[in-house]
């Protein structure tokens, strides 16, 4: 699930960039991805510790 929302949301990214939108959108949106990303790292790590 959240591969899913990181894909979506860097792919909104990278149109708002194309698009030049507003700097402090595209600042809130890679906070946004940066947060996900972090949180899909935790969990993988998670699992994987679990596993062993």
């Amino acid at each position: 699930m959240l591969t899913r929302e990181i894909e979506r949301l860097r792919g909104m990214l990278n149109e708002m960039i194309l698009n030049k939108a507003d700097n402090k959108l595209i600042y809130d949106l890679s906070i946004e991805l940066d947060q996900l990303i972090v949180n899909y790292y935790r969990e993988a790590d998670k699992n994987m510790v679990q596993a062993m």
